[in-house]
């Protein structure tokens, strides 16, 4: 690991994805660099989870280009990993579901139990190891699922609305998990709707504006002085929430 070639910075130069002709990510050119946790913010249908997805290779952008500074698989895992909104459990303990990714990684089976449980007891879900994953409750998966794409130890991590429409203990508890991932040194990409949450788990502020990038700035300036009028309207409540 030491010595692979860093995976980031994740450069953007003039990236558009259109369906059906209409233009949902339209001309973005980002850098993404190693460190300061990054909050997308923007109103509904501004293109956040699809630029997202274009980042992670889910989709594949219409036109321009989209590099990462290194290799995107290292010993058999992938680099970079996502969490989205509602997770996919598969039908087996929380241990089971955790370990899974790293059997398919090639990580030998004595050391699967190992960091699987290392991964759980980091979300606080160890003691729900045996449980099955599918009677979690909807912050326990989200955690669940955060602790499985963790587990690979991937240098960045997006996640996409990871506390949407659970109540705020199982928000705070999320939050805390993402703030150890983060401690442990894999870069956060996070797409929120709650402005509370940008400011607690966020370093900068990249707002979208219908599919472009209308402002990126470190969260506290951004909150406090947005420069564009779209992110003036958006924290003040006028446009729509995603």
């Amino acid at each position: 690991m030491s010595d692979a070639q860093p995976l980031l910075p994740l450069r953007l130069l003039d990236v558009r994805y259109e369906v059906g002709g209409r233009r949902i990510v339209d001309g973005i050119t980002l850098e993404l660099e190693h460190g300061p946790r990054t909050v997308v913010l923007g109103p509904n249908g501004s293109g956040k989870s699809v630029l997202m997805r274009l980042c992670h290779g889910l989709l594949r952008p219409t036109s321009g280009e989209l590099r990462f500074n290194g290799p995107q698989w290292l010993d058999g895992r992938r680099r970079h990993a996502m969490v989205f909104q509602r997770p996919v459990m598969l039908r087996r303990s929380a241990l089971a579901n955790v370990a899974y990714p790293l059997a398919l990684a090639g990580v030998k089976r004595i050391e699967q139990r190992r960091i699987a449980c290392e991964a759980l007891e980091r979300v606080g879900l160890l003691p729900f190891a045996s449980q099955p994953a599918r009677v979690l409750s909807g912050g326990e998966q989200q955690r669940l699922a955060i602790a499985r794409a963790w587990a690979l130890r991937p240098d960045l991590l997006f996640l996409d609305e990871p506390t949407a429409n659970l109540d705020p203990s199982a928000t705070q508890a999320i939050e805390a998990a993402i703030q150890t991932v983060h401690e442990a040194g894999t870069k956060i990409v996070l797409i929120t709707h709650n402005l509370g949450q940008a400011h607690r788990l966020g370093d900068e502020v990249v707002f979208l504006s219908c599919g472009r990038v209308a402002e990126r700035a470190p969260v506290e300036r951004f909150l406090r002085s947005p420069a564009s009028p779209e992110a003036a309207a958006f924290i003040r409540g006028e446009m729509p929430w995603t």
